[in-house]
């Protein structure tokens, strides 16, 4: 049950793009199509999955003084593989997503979880976390990717060597595959996140849910050794 639910949770109550806005760089600037968002996710969730899993599984043997540094040793290892592996096989997606793949090392979302969850639980529920997180990772990006390349290109990439559906007929808005079309996108998908929450709340006679706030009271960084 328990790992069922770390599992499921980053797909909707705590999605780090839609509920936690967390990872806003790599979410802005590579969602300009879908394969670009596939491939961020992919990547991203295998580094949580592994880092996780890891960290969870050395978290006893850490001093806490210098848990951070080690946190970024363990992720930057499972950068440095996808970055060779995806420049090996993938040339054309590592060309497009260019320096975000190497700043996966300092992805709030991957970071947080290590801080936040794989170094204070058993290695099962941190990989339970990371594919939950990772998955809704992906599927925010996505989202977020087939809405800005359909309405600023009129076309959806899939992956490299699948055929390119084009939108016949369509006036694409090349707003929508720039900077401010993917701060636009994002706000009205985020907009849509909220109302949906109320919604549900309010047909299950809850309290609707506030507006998530993170600021440092939030962050646990600080609060380890206490």
């Amino acid at each position: 049950m328990q790992f069922w639910k770390e599992l499921i949770k980053g797909l909707w109550e705590e999605n780090p793009i839609f509920r936690l806005v967390l990872g806003m760089c790599p979410t802005l600037a590579v969602t300009t199509s879908l394969e670009n968002s596939l491939g961020m996710g992919i990547a991203a969730t295998f580094v949580l999955v592994c880092s996780n899993a890891v960290i969870s599984a050395i978290r006893n043997f850490i001093p806490s003084k210098v848990r951070i540094p080690c946190f970024i040793v363990v992720i930057a290892t499972f950068v440095t593989i996808v970055d060779l592996v995806m420049a090996g096989f993938a040339p054309a997606l590592h060309a497009n997503l260019g320096l975000f793949i190497p700043l996966i090392v300092v992805n709030c979302i991957i970071l947080g979880r290590a801080e936040a969850f794989a170094s204070k639980h058993s290695i099962l529920l941190s990989i339970a976390d990371g594919i939950g997180m990772g998955l809704g990772f992906t599927l925010s990006l996505c989202i977020l990717g087939t809405c800005r390349e359909i309405l600023g290109a009129g076309t959806l990439t899939i992956w490299q060597g699948l055929p390119q559906i084009t939108i016949g007929g369509f006036q694409p808005m090349v707003l929508m595959i720039l900077a401010p079309g993917g701060f636009i996108a994002l706000g009205c998908l985020l907009a849509l996140m909220n109302h949906v929450q109320a919604e549900t709340a309010k047909r299950k006679g809850k309290i609707i849910p506030s507006p998530i706030h993170l600021d440092c009271h939030h962050c646990t960084i600080c609060k380890w050794g206490e």
